[in-house]
């Protein structure tokens, strides 16, 4: 029994590393999710670019030497809460969403 506890151990670790090494974390079967989770990193890098891309337009605007009178205007709007008399202000409040039984059948 000694000489074939070496091999079959051998043999185990070959058998579990294959395994692993089609479906693991990072296994060769695994190829499709890890390219829709890069897809879906990549539309959100796009997005949050984009949206720094605006931020530093807006604070651009914002400083002393490039000062935009209509988006400072609008920043104290948003921010104070008021509103020009000439303005229709129209409310929104948000409502909360409908929370459904799970008892009931429809």
């Amino acid at each position: 029994m000694k000489p074939y506890l070496p091999s079959a151990f051998l043999m185990l670790m070959v058998l579990y590393l294959g395994v692993q090494a089609l479906t693991g974390e990072r296994g060769l079967l695994r190829g499709g999710e890890r390219a829709a989770l890069l897809a879906q990193r990549e539309h959100q890098l796009a997005e949050l670019t984009e949206r720094r891309a605006d931020m530093e337009v807006r604070a651009r605007f914002l400083r002393t030497e490039h000062l935009s009178r209509d988006l400072l205007e609008e920043r104290a709007r948003v921010v104070l809460g008021f509103a020009d008399p000439r303005d229709y202000v129209i409310r929104v409040s948000d409502l909360p969403a409908p929370t459904q039984n799970p008892r009931t059948v429809s």
